[in-house]
């Protein structure tokens, strides 16, 4: 019994002792094994790897992917004409040198990054002070990110990182002229929406009263041209009804009579006072026949 108890805690020792020998590198990491508090060998190439038990010798593994450094506090920056600007950036960094990165900040991602932060904002207002507005806003903004990366790249080599890409994620005014600026802005498009209105409207005028010239112009060919065909119409009828009625004097006059008749008696309200012996019925009366009786006057 006491055999098996030995062979068992011997098992355990032996594999608590190779899994302290032993450890895996991923192909995202680096491995610094350190000797005694020196570093004795830095590993680069993932697999499994082999070291002596600790206190000899232990491993201190490092991310060898792209860290991202984002910009917590933006401080104001004042630009070369002493307006005030608030810059977001980001830094894009991974380690270069493990010996060089562990040296100065341990193992710890975290020291870097707060060591690092100052410089970046440093080169940030170094670049922008130079500069306008409009500068860092458009036409100068990938000078600025150039000009504070290359100062980044001659500080990264005493951490052992290099520096992959510096951007310019936002560049707003401080909060202090904000209001001024947008109140400034919404002036300025006030002005110019004015002036659009007016533009406009004068526009608008220009063309109603061209529009207006056109129709009093066109009515009035219009009611010449009518006027004219009106007459022409006129005397064709004036001359079709002395042809007309040249040839039958009598019957002429009988076709006036009854429109005189259709004209006079168009309502049955129309109250009329006339002498039965006047010629207006001498239609009626026929040719040769004397005086109709008169009705009652008047009459409906």
């Amino acid at each position: 019994m006491n055999r098996i108890v030995s062979i068992v805690v011997g098992l355990l020792v032996a594999f608590m002792l190779a899994s302290s020998m032993l450890f895996i590198i991923d192909q995202r990491q680096f491995a610094v094994v350190y000797a005694l508090g020196e570093i004795k060998e830095v590993i680069t190439e993932p697999g499994l790897k082999f070291k002596l038990p600790p206190p000899l010798q232990n491993v201190v593994l490092l991310d060898r992917r792209v860290q991202t450094l984002d910009s917590n506090e933006s401080k104001p920056i004042f630009t070369a004409e002493k307006k005030s600007l608030v810059i977001d950036w980001l830094v894009k960094w991974r380690v270069a040198e493990p010996r060089q990165f562990i040296r100065n900040n341990g193992a710890d991602m975290r020291n870097v990054e707060n060591r690092l932060s100052p410089i970046v904002q440093a080169a940030l207002n170094e670049e922008v002070t130079q500069r306008t507005v409009q500068g860092v806003l458009s036409t100068e903004r990938e000078a600025v990110m150039t000009g504070v990366r290359k100062r980044l790249e001659q500080e990264a080599k005493q951490f052992g990182i290099e520096i992959v890409d510096v951007r310019v994620k936002r560049v707003d005014f401080a909060a202090s002229i904000t209001d001024s600026v947008y109140r400034l802005m919404e002036s300025e498009r006030k002005r110019v929406a004015s002036e659009l209105r007016s533009t406009g409207a004068a526009e608008s005028e220009k063309i109603r009263a061209d529009a207006d010239r056109q129709r009093e112009v066109i009515v009035a060919e219009a009611y010449r041209d009518a006027q004219k065909i009106k007459g022409e119409g006129d005397a064709k009828a004036s001359a079709l009804y002395a042809d007309a009625f040249g040839r039958d004097p009598q019957f002429a006059q009988f076709y006036r009579s009854l429109d005189a008749y259709r004209a006079s008696f168009r309502s049955k309200t129309d109250v009329m006072v006339l002498d039965p012996s006047s010629d207006f019925f001498k239609a009626m009366r026929g040719s040769g026949s004397g005086p109709a009786a008169a009705p009652a006057a008047p009459r409906k």
